[in-house]
């Protein structure tokens, strides 16, 4: 099996501003995932260690954020997954599964590559997971909060952001950017059509407001594949207490679930599945 490398560390490569590793694998499968709004790429570092070693997990940063902060962040999420759909289709098709799995503003990311991915021959994902999102037929009309105030009091509310971060006039002062264009452009955002031909897998926590299960489990209507509901407990950043449950749905996508458990392998409970 070829050894994989991790891309950004090897001697003399160039790094890609787009895709982080955190582990240098042997996996072929790959899981490439997208984080939220106002998200970086390292928010998925302990998924990361949790698929090791059976998947190779890159995770997507955004322009305007961490390393990238410089960059003008993408206030429309068709032209994002544009974007990261090339860095994805540059090279050659993958050599194994390719999983994508985003969370909440990611969901919508993940979905939209996977549409892209879809229509080029070799590159169809081999599954969705989709965390913490409504179904695109339940988005309906969503606002940006009025001020930065009310868009950090929001963020706040919702968690999965430390609070120190919030209460540093200084780092908000670099994280805001950011945050104001990615709720700009899920404000904005409307669903591509189509259809997908992979599985695709929904999670939620029972106790998220924000994508409530009535309103994830509407899911199905976009894929021909199979399709699986899983509900957790926890509100909208339910996946932190979750980590071994999240990557067992993924690398289940993956087709590389390790036998008898494990991490990785651990089952998703506290909620129905529909296959």
């Amino acid at each position: 099996m070829q050894k994989r490398c991790i891309a950004d560390s090897a001697p003399g490569a160039r790094r890609n501003p787009w895709l982080r590793r955190y582990h240098s694998t042997d996996a072929l499968a790959e899981l490439i995932c997208f984080p939220h709004a106002g998200g970086a790429a390292g928010y998925w570092r302990p998924l990361s260690d949790a698929v090791q070693p059976f998947a190779d997990l890159r995770a997507v940063q955004y322009p305007g954020r961490q390393d990238r902060y410089r960059e003008p962040a993408v206030r429309d999420l068709h032209r994002l997954a544009d974007l990261i759909a090339a860095q994805l289709t540059a090279g050659p098709p993958p050599a194994g599964p390719r999983v994508l799995l985003g969370h909440s503003m990611g969901a919508s990311l993940a979905h939209e590559v996977a549409l892209r991915l879809s229509r080029v021959p070799g590159q169809g994902p081999a599954g969705l997971v989709v965390s913490g999102r409504r179904a695109p037929s339940r988005l309906g009309a969503w606002k940006r909060p009025e001020s930065d105030e009310a868009l950090v009091a929001r963020v706040r509310a919702l968690g999965g952001t430390d609070p120190a971060v919030l209460a540093d006039p200084g780092l908000l002062e670099v994280i805001l950017p950011a945050l104001r264009a990615d709720y700009e452009a899920v404000a904005a955002y409307v669903p591509g059509d189509g259809v997908l031909a992979c599985p695709v897998v929904a999670l939620t926590g029972d106790e998220d407001a924000e994508a409530p299960v009535e309103d994830v489990a509407p899911w199905a209507e976009r894929t021909r594949g199979s399709f699986a509901l899983r509900v957790l407990p926890g509100g909208h950043f339910f996946l932190d207490a979750h980590v071994p449950a999240v990557a067992g749905a993924a690398l289940a996508l993956c087709g590389v679930a390790p036998a008898g458990g494990g991490a990785g392998g651990a089952a998703v409970t506290g909620g129905a599945e529909r296959t």
